[in-house]
């Protein structure tokens, strides 16, 4: 059974819901794609023909990449997302121009073999972001206590 309601301007639903399912494809291939740069990066920051600068740099993007926990929460409506669609593609983009292409090259080869075997996970950037949200919470109960004694 196949639907073809036509949606006006020469649209049917049939056609939208393939273009929905071309798009969705495609997003997956630019996430795959953007994981794979994410973890090629992360072995590129530990190679000494980086420099110094650009190991920073790159050291911050792949931590926060792959920590488990956001510094804005997903749950939060738009904003949640904000980070992994754009903070993550754009620090991505910048640790690419100050990596050496030939080293990048041979990342990308390492990357995709590790990839292969599993998911990498940087649980000392988890701690640093925990810590962020518990300093801010704290932060929050001594400005209500402040609030409330006034």
């Amino acid at each position: 059974m196949t639907l073809n309601v036509s949606l006006g301007r020469g649209w049917r639903l049939s056609e939208l819901y393939v273009m929905g399912l071309v798009m969705i494809e495609t997003w997956k291939q630019q996430a795959r794609r953007l994981k794979l740069e994410t973890y090629a990066i992360y072995l590129a920051y530990r190679d000494p023909r980086v420099p110094w600068y650009a190991r920073l740099f790159a050291a911050c993007v792949v931590g926060y990449a792959f920590s488990p926990i956001d510094l804005i929460p997903d749950p939060i409506p738009v904003l949640g997302y904000l980070d992994d669609l754009i903070l993550i593609p754009l620090g991505i983009a910048l640790a690419l121009k100050l990596i050496p292409p030939a080293v990048m090259a041979e990342c990308r080869e390492k990357a995709q073999v590790a990839l292969s075997q599993g998911k990498p996970t940087n649980w000392v950037a988890a701690g640093v972001i925990i810590t962020i949200w518990l300093f801010l919470a704290a932060l929050a109960i001594i400005i209500i206590v402040q609030i409330i004694k006034d």
